[in-house]
């Protein structure tokens, strides 16, 4: 006697998903499974009939589902043992494979079944990144502690732009191509940025946290910076100053070039909890040790008076400062560069900051608005 028929079969399917660790490609499987409920008619029409036609509109949902996983290119994740590679191959069913398997489950009361998986592969797939010998560069970092939700929003939105670029040998990297348009259609809140003396607001107030951490991530990985801009002061943010990078499109830019014999890969990630801002570069290594000696200030000024703007918001009486002051100075950074080869090249870079009062919001009609700037 036939036992009872369950009243769902559970689908199952097992696909290998390739991780790179150093050199090393690994395959283990991944295993998923879902349910494909049936009724008791169902049941005795695929047995009558000898096909699924009857469950097709069920199996058309669970098949999209499954198919739904499409390739993502490889991606670096850090874990306890350092950066290991991924990527996701996308799915793909055999119908009549999985058809087939799925009718004799259901002649023979089996309460599974296997689909029968097809894998689509990345553009850029593990195996792909192991014969090119990609693996960790550098990584570059920044603070943006005490930001304004609107800057701590455009910081994520401009590094979530950069994550995941590619840049191919000899390519050159370009900031404000790969952020695209600045403006709150494209995703961006208005902010502080510096107009001349003092403050103004505009889209993107922020996205140079951005910028400064890429350079940093480009700069101490070696490779060489085509186009590079300091701030007009130092901003307290960036910390120890020299390594700043200002953009705004289209007069300044951020461009690096990829000199490696490897395609690189650029990641971005951030923690707001802590409010450090992460780039890392991914590529093949070849030998270069990068050498940065400490920022050497010159000329050193001191800040003048703040300056005012207004803020509608603000009630009459009441002052918020908005920016910092910050002394003037000459500063230079030294790098140096050593191949593998044995060859030196040494660069340094030069900023020269202006002394910044700082600024101060005030309510409008304040008096202070008329003599600070």
């Amino acid at each position: 006697m036939r036992e009872p028929q369950p009243a769902k079969i559970q689908l199952l399917w097992s696909v290998p998903e390739p991780v790179l660790r150093g050199e090393q490609v690994s395959r283990p499987l991944v295993h998923r499974s879902l349910s494909l409920p049936l009724t008791a008619q169902q049941l005795g029409q695929v047995r009558a009939d000898g096909n699924v036609n009857a469950l097709r509109p069920a199996l058309k949902a669970v098949f999209a589902q499954i198919e739904a996983r499409q390739p993502r290119d490889l991606r670096f994740v850090r874990q306890a043992g350092g950066w290991v590679g991924q990527a996701q191959t996308g799915w793909k069913v055999n119908r009549d494979k999985t058809e087939a398997a799925l009718l004799r489950a259901v002649q023979q009361g089996e309460s599974s079944t296997n689909v029968s998986v097809a894998l689509v592969a990345p553009r850029r797939s593990v195996a792909w990144a192991a014969g090119q010998g990609l693996a960790y560069i550098g990584t570059g970092t920044s603070s943006f502690t005490g930001s304004p939700e609107f800057r701590v929003h455009n910081v994520r939105v401009g590094a979530s732009r950069v994550n995941g670029e590619w840049l191919a040998p000899g390519a050159e990297f370009n900031f404000n191509a790969s952020l695209g348009p600045i403006s709150a259609s494209t995703g961006f809140r208005q902010g502080y940025v510096v107009t001349g003396n003092t403050l103004s607001v505009e889209d993107g107030g922020g996205v140079c946290q951005v910028s400064t951490t890429v350079f940093r991530a480009a700069f101490g990985a070696g490779l060489p910076i085509t186009e590079r801009h300091a701030h007009s002061y130092q901003v307290g943010y960036y910390g120890a100053p020299g390594l700043d990078a200002a953009v705004y499109a289209p007069a300044k830019n951020l461009r690096w070039r990829n000199d490696t014999a490897g395609f690189m890969l650029i990641q971005a990630d951030w923690d707001v909890k802590a409010a450090r801002l992460s780039v890392h570069l991914f590529g093949r290594p070849d030998g270069r040790t990068v050498q940065i000696g400490a920022p050497k200030l010159s000329g050193t000024r001191t800040a003048p008076p703040p300056t005012f703007i207004a803020d509608s918001k603000m009630a009459a009486g009441t002052v918020r400062r908005i920016d910092m002051p910050a002394a003037g100075a000459q500063v230079t950074v030294a790098r140096q560069i050593k191949f593998a080869d044995g060859k030196l090249r040494r660069e340094v870079v030069s900023s020269t900051y202006r002394a910044w009062g700082g600024v101060f919001a005030v309510p409008k009609g304040d008096s202070r608005l008329d003599t600070s700037n």
